[in-house]
């Protein structure tokens, strides 16, 4: 509990810290003349640093004199400046036996050094006596509140523990060096992290490496030599489909090692490449507005494509403050947005860090020390988006999940089912290693599957990269923006329940549309779902289907379902300035010839005036009912009927 050992810090600046309570100037609570004197000389010998002379100065003083006070306390601050944190327990005890009205501060740092070592009860008791003590300084009340619910919530915590089984991931990832910061795909296939090799004890140097999972066991991890420089790397995000990665790197304006395109803008930055051809691209620095002479570091990128969330500190002679998370979402200019500090549900006055945004795009886990509900120290926190956008309250994910220690880095896969975190606990292979449980299910995120597509040209077969996008047909939002890679293959998480549309586009093809439904569907994280997109070059005499444009029965009124549909269409259309097109109506055999054809009509019609009053020109377009005349399929079920009821364009001229 860094916070806690800084009161410590403060007060041992000097033994002058102490009141004499109602005792005259320069006197003590001893009047045995060897006591004080050893009780002085371990004062002199602490302002010149000699700890363990100090030490046994006090210890002769204590020797000399049982009821003497003073020692004591300086002992009890001593010990916890050396995180001796038993001995300095036993010597705040012993100062408020002897007289607990002397030095009443002793309250509250004997309760602090007690959540330090998990004892939360007994921390509740001594918080409560302090805040019953007249004239606290009102800083120090404040901070007394807050840790008394710390203390409350950790011994609740306790008795009411979390299942949770923790699991080694093995020697494929794990080593006698350092391994943390753990990011894994959406098929739960690719796990890449943070090694640090050690020389003597000491930090030599941070580099990423990669794992795959296969038969359920992670295999030997390579590195990242793309990746990895002579700096310092760590911290990686990676996309829910593998194919983008941003990560923290500390190298900064002054010392760049050579390579001008990682220079830095302050302390730490952060960074991205990209796949390509099965390698990684050269880093690039994302820059400002996201990087700033500030220290940014620990992004996670949403699953939608859209959302980079990330820790920013103010860096300040004393070191770095404010440590806050941060989003920037990335425009349709492909540029980030100025970050925006997320509210006070997340934030606090305290510090926060280690935040991954779930690839649900609705869980947010993260770590801080600011809250109230928290077990000591750094706890690891979930927050879930509310309707209007903002994120809700936080929850402590529970004990021991959270414990009095430092608790960081807390990653859970896709599935919701299993989450990683990494420790130094005994039985690993050395250092910290990345280690993985079961999320009781009260706290894992909302359930999801995921979608795997292949675009390809429909006459050569031969694999395309292309944008692809999903949008949820209810709200009209895009849920997932993502590139299939050069082997055309793409990867999307998604929601279940919901209805979607899919849209791809590749310039010189004609763009793709279709829908499907997650609606009364029981998704299996383990069985994605599978599409395969053939895209067609843009011809004269080319027809496709406008899958996703909507009316309800007999009538020409365009549902607000249709609208993303109808926007990708004026976009293509503007995209492509010389193409001229026939939208075309057409419906099933039931009912009057003559009143399908009318409303066949008015449908070509109504995309028509869309398209025109969105900007294109009508000398451009052309539209046309065409009844039942000309029908896909046979007439001869309700659901080749389905098929039969369809808006198209055609190419007629570019």
């Amino acid at each position: 509990m860094a916070r806690f050992l800084l009161a410590f810090n403060f007060l041992l600046l000097t033994f002058n810290f102490f009141p004499q309570g109602s005792l005259p100037p320069g006197t003590y609570t001893s009047t045995n003349k060897k006591a004080i004197k050893y009780f002085e000389e371990g004062k002199k010998n602490y302002e010149v640093r000699k700890d363990a002379e100090a030490e046994k100065c006090l210890l002769k003083a204590i020797a000399e004199d049982k009821t003497f006070v003073e020692p004591h306390i300086a002992l009890a601050y001593l010990y916890m400046e050396q995180n001796k944190k038993t001995a300095g327990i036993k010597h705040f005890k012993e100062a408020l036996a002897l007289n607990s009205k002397y030095f009443p501060r002793c309250f509250y740092d004997l309760a602090l050094a007690l959540l330090m070592v998990g004892q939360y009860e007994e921390a509740q008791q001594n918080l409560e006596a302090f805040l019953k003590v007249e004239r606290i300084n009102p800083t120090t009340k404040e901070q007394a509140q807050h840790y008394l619910k710390t203390a409350q919530y950790g011994a609740k915590a306790v008795k009411d523990p979390k299942p949770y089984k923790p699991f080694n991931l093995g020697d494929g990832i794990n080593s006698p060096d350092y391994e943390y910061f753990p990011s894994i795909t959406a098929d739960g296939k690719t796990i890449l992290f943070t090694r640090n090799f050690r020389e003597g004890g000491k930090e030599s140097q941070e580099d990423f490496f990669v794992s795959q999972k296969v038969k359920d066991v992670w295999q030997k991890a390579v590195p990242i030599n793309e990746i990895n420089s002579p700096g310092n790397e760590g911290a990686p995000s990676l996309s829910a489909d593998g194919q983008y990665m941003f990560y923290a790197s500390c190298i900064n304006m002054f010392n760049n090692y050579g390579d001008e395109t990682r220079k830095g803008f302050g302390s730490c930055d952060i960074f991205f490449a990209q796949q390509s051809g099965g390698k990684w691209t050269k880093p690039q620095n994302v820059g400002p507005p996201v990087n700033t002479a500030n220290w940014e570091t620990q992004p996670s990128f949403s699953s939608d494509g859209k959302t980079l969330y990330f820790v920013r500190g103010i860096v300040t002679k004393e070191g770095i403050k404010d440590q806050d998370i941060y989003m920037s979402e990335i425009g349709v200019d492909g540029k980030f947005s100025t970050p925006v500090r997320l509210g006070g549900n997340i934030n606090t006055k305290g510090v926060e860090e280690s935040v991954y945004i779930h690839p649900d795009n609705q869980t947010l886990y993260f770590t801080s020390d600011g809250h109230p509900d928290n077990m000591g120290g750094l706890d690891i926190y979930l927050s879930r988006r509310q309707a209007d956008g903002n994120w809700g309250p936080p929850v402590n994910l529970g004990y021991p999940i959270n414990t009095h220690n430092e608790e960081s880095g807390l990653l859970v896969d896709p599935s919701g089912e299993i989450a990683y975190f990494f420790s130094d606990r005994e039985g690993g292979f050395g250092g910290l290693d990345i280690y993985g449980f079961e999320l009781p299910a009260d706290i894992r995120p909302v359930p999801l599957t995921y979608m795997k597509g292949k675009v390809f040209d429909i006459k050569t077969k031969a694999p395309l990269d292309a944008n692809v996008e999903v949008i949820d047909l209810e709200t009209q939002k895009t849920v997932v923006r993502a590139f299939s890679n050069t082997k055309g293959e793409f990867l999307a998480v998604l929601t279940s329940g919901k209805n979607y549309l899919v849209n791809v586009n590749r310039e010189k093809y004609l763009f793709y549309s279709d829908n499907f439904s997650l609606k009364g569907v029981k998704t299996d994280f383990n069985k994605p779902y599978i599409l395969e997109i053939p895209l067609q070059p843009i011809d004269t005499g080319i027809t496709i289907e406008l899958k996703n444009v909507f009316f309800d029965v007999d009538k020409f009124d365009l549902k607000p379902e249709s609208k993303a549909e109808l926007e990708k269409l004026v976009s293509f259309l503007k995209n492509n300035p010389k193409l001229r097109i026939e939208i075309s109506g057409h419906t099933d055999s039931d009912g009057n010839k003559k009143a399908n054809q009318l409303l066949s009509q008015n449908r070509a019609k109504a995309v028509f005036d869309y398209c025109t009053n969105a900007g294109v020109f009508a000398t451009r377009l052309a539209f046309k009912g065409y009844g039942d005349s000309k029908p896909k399929v046979p007439n001869t079920s309700a659901e080749n009927k389905a098929k039969n009821r369809r808006t198209e364009i055609k190419i007629i001229g570019k």
